[in-house]
């Protein structure tokens, strides 16, 4: 390879010197560690099981999860082993190189969540997005010299998670992805298309050049036997000596070499080693609503997702959508609408919440979205942009300039239950189709900090998604649970798509909770979304009426492909019940 990327002998050789670093760790060292384009829909069939279950976006990575959930492992434990193998198998949508959320819900209504978004450097500066002309950068620009890439944060998170709620030894979640590393990973159908649809843009990394596009030799085709080179490597050593490896050792060591050559001597700030080391993921409180006679919960901030999916059932709640039913423009008309109200206030008051005074309790406030809610036309829809409200304890931030700050739908979604109940709704992401197009220590990294606002500053008053040292930038992440009213976990659901997140995720528990629907009918159904913007209809026939109602309602409708994601899993007096979305990979799994 160029000297722009590390040749995989030399990578190698850099990364076998972690075997040594391994020997280090004994004793006390050692106790101490516990987008993309749209795909062509395929027919699912609804699954069931009475023990267990995992829907993930890949069969590989469903077997690996429930092989850990035979050997008796908890949902963290499957979670994680997913995760590990999806990082193969899908890598222009997550893996070690990026970061994610997971909220976990337990038997007696305990819910805790865990956030490895990832940290902008120390090094960077309000005008990171900024060109030499004053005006925000381009986002094919935005992704060169590893500007974007910010501490991953996925193996922080899922060790803090597994030392709390794991059953399996470490070592053990990376067998599935280890021995499919050493076998060599078969080239899979979404990666196969990403690559080949997306080629013009992608191939302009040298690093997507040498390794996916193999130097000119094209892009593997379906089924072709692929390696990054270094992905075994890696995994040996996470297996071994956990996450001070990563962090604190050679894997670091290995990123933080090939951001300093990407970059160049003049070239935009990018992470040392000591944000590596600095990197901690947080046990953050998660966000909770009670709906009917359910408790729906979600990932508070830095994601916006929980709070906008919880604000729009909170908007829903006083109508009776069961009645109404599924196939009635009115009450879709006001999932819409509510969600317009729910993406307006993401985008004017979420932010990190360690550097930004972020109204958590003010946006969920009963009395505030009682008052939002009479905003809501019944019969017509608002003219415009909706504004954000004015929630209680709010603290000034405004939202950032449309088109400014990206979130791009390039993610993961998994969702799972082992047999003692508890539920894993996990969301990971590197942000764009293959992140930053680098790849080090054989992992595709994230561009992540292009979710931050690229103008830090509107009108004179700072942004709440503002770029700064060591933040982490606003996400639509929106992996959610829902309680029953015994306290039993009864669902676990969420999808990628950028911001299309938050809608494909509060469709899919409405029509759960409200028209009765199961997971995989409730994935089946056609999509609509709104962003507060034009009303966007999935292209299918099945949704042709639904348009053209809306549209006599004062919709600016748009019919497009759909890009959702979304892995549901319902408890049911016939069992466990899963559904994995007919426009992916995915597959629901269970015993």
């Amino acid at each position: 390879m160029q000297s722009t990327f590390p040749s995989p002998a030399r990578l190698t050789r850099r990364l076998l010197t972690g075997l040594a670093f391994v020997a280090l760790l004994a004793g006390p060292a050692l106790a101490q560690l516990a987008p993309e384009p749209a795909s062509r829909q395929t027919a699912k069939q609804l699954v069931t099981a009475h023990h267990h279950m995992v829907v993930a976006a890949n069969p590989l990575a469903a077997a690996a999860g429930q092989e850990m959930l035979r050997q008796g492992g908890s949902a963290v434990d499957a979670a994680i082993a997913t995760e590990l193998v999806l990082g193969l198998v899908e890598p222009q949508s997550s893996g070690l190189g990026g970061g994610g959320f997971m909220v976990l819900a337990e038997p007696g209504g305990k819910v805790t969540s865990y956030d490895g978004r990832e940290t902008a450097g120390a090094a960077v500066t309000p005008d990171l997005f900024i060109g030499p002309d004053g005006k925000p950068l381009p986002f094919p620009t935005a992704l060169k010299g590893g500007r974007a890439v910010g501490v991953p944060g996925l193996v922080a998170m899922m060790a803090q998670a597994h030392a709390a709620h794991g059953k399996l030894p470490w070592a053990k979640l990376f067998e599935p992805a280890i021995r499919l590393a050493e076998a060599g990973v078969p080239a899979q159908p979404r990666m196969v298309t990403v690559l080949g649809e997306w080629q013009k843009m992608l191939a302009t990394s040298t690093d997507m050049q040498q390794v996916f596009y193999r130097n000119g030799a094209g892009a593997p085709a379906l089924g072709e036997i692929f390696a990054v080179p270094g992905q075994l490597t890696t995994l040996r050593l996470l297996a071994k000596a956990g996450p001070e490896a990563f962090y604190r050792g050679p894997i670091a060591q290995e990123i933080v070499a090939h951001l300093k050559e990407v970059a160049g001597p003049n070239g935009p700030p990018v992470l040392s080693l000591d944000d590596f080391a600095s990197y901690k993921a947080a046990e953050r409180d998660a966000v909770c609503v009670a709906y009917r006679v359910w408790k729906v919960c979600g990932m508070g901030p830095p994601s916006g997702g929980g709070i906008a999916v919880l604000q729009i059932l909170t908007l829903l709640a006083p109508h009776d959508l069961k009645a109404m039913g599924k196939d009635s423009p009115e009450a879709w008309h006001l999932l819409l609408e509510a969600s317009r109200r729910a993406h307006a206030d993401r985008e004017a008051y979420i932010g990190d919440p360690d550097h930004v005074a972020v109204p958590i309790k003010g946006l969920l406030d009963k009395a505030y979205l009682a008052e939002r809610a009479r905003g809501i036309d019944p019969a017509h829809a608002a003219t415009g942009k909706v504004p954000p409200g004015k929630p209680p304890t709010r603290q000034g931030a405004l939202s950032r300039p449309v088109g400014i700050g990206l979130d791009i739908p390039s993610t993961t979604h998994i969702s799972i239950v082992d047999d003692e109940g508890r539920m894993v709704s996990m969301t990971n992401s590197v942000e764009f189709a293959f992140g930053s197009g680098l790849v080090a220590a054989g992992m595709v990294l994230n561009n992540e900090l292009t979710d931050f606002a690229f103008v830090p500053v509107k009108d004179g008053i700072p942004v709440s998604g503002a770029v700064g040292p060591g933040r982490r930038p606003r996400s639509s992440m929106s992996p959610m649970v829902v309680f029953d009213a015994q306290g039993r976990p009864v669902v676990a659901v969420g999808s990628p798509g950028g911001t299309a997140i938050i809608g494909y995720v509060a469709q899919a528990l409405v029509a759960m909770l409200d028209w009765g629907l199961d997971p995989q009918q409730a994935v089946n159904l056609p999509i609509l979304l709104n962003r507060n913007g034009a009303t966007q209809i999935e292209s299918l026939p099945q949704a042709d009426r639904l348009a053209e109602a809306l549209a006599g309602m004062g919709h600016v409708v748009k019919r497009e492909a759909i890009n959702s994601g979304v892995h549901a899993i319902r408890w049911t007096a016939q069992g466990w019940q899963g559904g994995a979305d007919p426009r992916r990979d995915g597959v629901a799994v269970g015993d």
